[in-house]
């Protein structure tokens, strides 16, 4: 009845945004992500004779709205296993959250599979993506890892994520950490409101298929290119929403700035953001080094990552 998984958080590369069903978590178009190694999150889940549920996240209790997405994950796990046994859970990242890495998506794919395995349930990918996606939509494509595609479904049955290509297709990803608090719950609720947003949703079509076909072309040079042209799309909304939400900061455009001058220099950098103000500078295998090595120039602290596989059962739990 203890189970402990870990999962990759996952990079945007043509990003969701916004929800036509906010409880199932059903988007308003297919998205496509990488995941990016080696960071990870760990949790372990243990159904017992508990007087309550409890979840820690990094050491920290649980509660409110954050304990109602655990449940979002959980309660589904126990309903189909028939399980009414109270839970704990602990969950530890080993990169910083809340700052646009994809902890979120970590987190609740290392969730699903360690629920279900606690439970006793053995699920598929694809029937542990649509548990996830409960918890975080970009959680389900974090459950079947590497290059992956969540299909937007237009139920909870057919809303689940499916892998393009794994870890033998890889792009050098230099993590430009921009600290700056972020809530992409917001972003999402307000993406409607942005008067361009139905002209994205149009585009979808177009940039899902460019970009699932560079993947299995294995084109390094067009998925990071597709990813930046979607990134300014997707700013562009956030920006213009109701909130007018600008969750760039100084940093990120001298980063943005960087990239391009780089690119002019004859160096194949590509920018990608997630919901936040961190940077992800794109680029191929054997130009990682150089291209950090132009970030850290800036002062700007850095991560290196590679392509990450699915979430995996793992030992050394967290209690």
């Amino acid at each position: 009845m203890k189970a402990t998984a870990v999962a990759h958080p996952i990079q945007g590369l043509v990003k969701y945004h916004g929800l036509a069903d906010p409880l199932l978590r059903l988007p308003y178009h297919d998205s496509i992500s990488v995941c990016t190694a080696p960071l990870s999150t760990r949790t372990t889940i243990e159904f017992g004779d508990f007087p309550s549920d409890t979840a820690a996240i990094d050491g920290r209790p649980v509660g409110g709205h954050e304990m109602q997405r655990v449940l979002s994950v959980v309660d589904p796990v126990r309903a189909r296993a028939k399980l009414r046994s109270r839970f704990r859970m602990a969950s530890v990242n080993d990169f910083p959250s809340n700052v646009g890495l994809g902890a979120s998506a970590s987190g609740f794919a290392a969730l699903a599979l360690a629920s279900s395995a606690a439970a006793g349930l053995d699920l598929d990918p694809q029937e542990l993506s649509r548990i996830a996606r409960r918890g975080a939509g970009s959680a389900s494509r974090a459950v079947t890892g590497a290059f992956s595609k969540w299909k937007m479904g237009v139920a909870d049955e057919d809303s689940f994520a499916v892998q393009l290509a794994g870890t033998d297709f890889q792009i050098a990803m230099v993590v430009a950490l921009v600290p700056a608090y972020k809530e992409t719950e917001d972003a999402h609720r307000e993406a409607t409101t942005s008067p361009f947003f139905h002209a994205r949703l149009a585009e979808m079509p177009r940039l899902i298929a460019e970009m699932e076909l560079a993947i299995r072309g294995r084109d390094v040079g067009a998925v990071c290119a597709i990813a930046e042209r979607d990134t300014l799309m997707l700013h562009g909304i956030t920006m213009t929403g109701a909130g007018e939400m600008v969750l760039w900061r100084p940093d990120t455009l001298r980063v943005i700035l960087a990239v391009k001058t780089m690119r002019e220099e004859g160096v194949p950098a590509f920018f990608s953001i997630d919901t936040g103000a961190t940077v992800y500078v794109n680029t191929f295998p054997d130009r990682g080094a150089e291209v950090e090595a132009r970030i850290r120039e800036l002062g700007i602290e850095t991560i290196r990552c590679t392509v990450g596989g699915p979430a995996r059962l793992a030992g050394d739990p967290l209690f």
